[in-house]
């Protein structure tokens, strides 16, 4: 037997959770600038109503 395999496999492993939290991490970060560029071209009142609506979709009082 020899431990080379496991060894090996383990950092396989390692290697491809870190790729995939980079992943995870870039598309989170592309997801807010969009988010942030969005509201910031939204007319006032569009970004008003819809955390207004959010809001009340949470049952969060807000008036």
């Amino acid at each position: 037997m020899s431990t080379t395999p496991v060894s090996s496999s383990r950092r396989a492993a390692r290697s491809a959770s870190r790729v995939s939290s980079a992943w995870q991490q870039v598309a989170v970060v592309l997801f807010g600038a969009l988010v942030l560029y969005a509201v910031g071209f939204l007319p006032m009142s569009a970004a008003h109503n819809t955390a207004h609506d959010t809001r009340h979709s949470f049952v969060f009082p807000c008036h």
